[in-house]
C-alpha cells in the first residue's frame, strides 16, 4: 500500500498524472535541424549530452553509461516527450540528474554568469529533438 501511495505521489508531482508528459507545440517557428541538432549532442562544449548518455557516435570516445542511451530514442518517445525531457526533464521526474536545459527559474547553485539564462536556446532544442527523432532502432 505505501509503494502504491508513492507511486501516486510521484507520478503526480512529476505532472505524469496529470497529462503533463510533453511539450506538444515547438518552441520556436522555426523546425529543427537534425544536423545542427546532431552537432549540438556530441559537442563536449554545448550540449554535454555524451557525458551522461551514450549513442550511435562511433567516432566519439569515452561515451557516458550513466543514463539511457540515445540509440533508439526516436523510437521510444514522441516529439512532444523528447522535447520536455530535454526542456525540463524534472517535470518528468524530480530526482533527475539531468540538466533542465531551456529552464531557468527554480534552479539552484547556478553560477552568476549562468543565472537567468538557459542552457540550450529554444531553436537549439528544436535541433536536437529533430536530431534524436532520427534515431530510430
Amino acid at each position: 500500500m505505501r509503494v502504491a501511495l508513492a507511486l501516486v505521489a510521484v507520478c503526480c508531482t512529476a505532472g505524469l498524472a496529470s497529462g503533463q508528459e510533453a511539450i506538444d507545440k515547438p518552441l520556436t517557428g522555426m523546425p529543427g535541424d537534425p544536423a545542427r541538432g546532431r552537432a549540438i549532442v556530441v559537442n563536449r562544449q554545448v550540449g554535454l549530452c555524451l557525458l551522461c548518455h551514450s549513442g550511435p557516435f562511433p567516432e566519439e570516445r569515452f561515451q557516458g553509461n550513466l543514463a539511457p542511451s540515445l540509440a533508439g530514442a526516436g523510437s521510444r518517445w514522441s516529439e512532444g516527450q523528447l522535447r520536455l525531457r530535454i526542456a525540463d526533464s524534472g517535470r518528468i521526474n524530480p530526482a533527475s540528474i539531468m540538466p533542465a536545459y531551456h529552464r531557468t527559474e527554480g534552479l539552484t547553485r547556478v553560477a552568476p554568469a549562468f543565472k537567468d539564462k538557459p542552457i540550450l536556446s529554444a531553436q537549439q532544442i528544436e535541433d536536437v529533438v529533430a536530431f534524436l527523432l532520427t534515431l530510430k532502432n
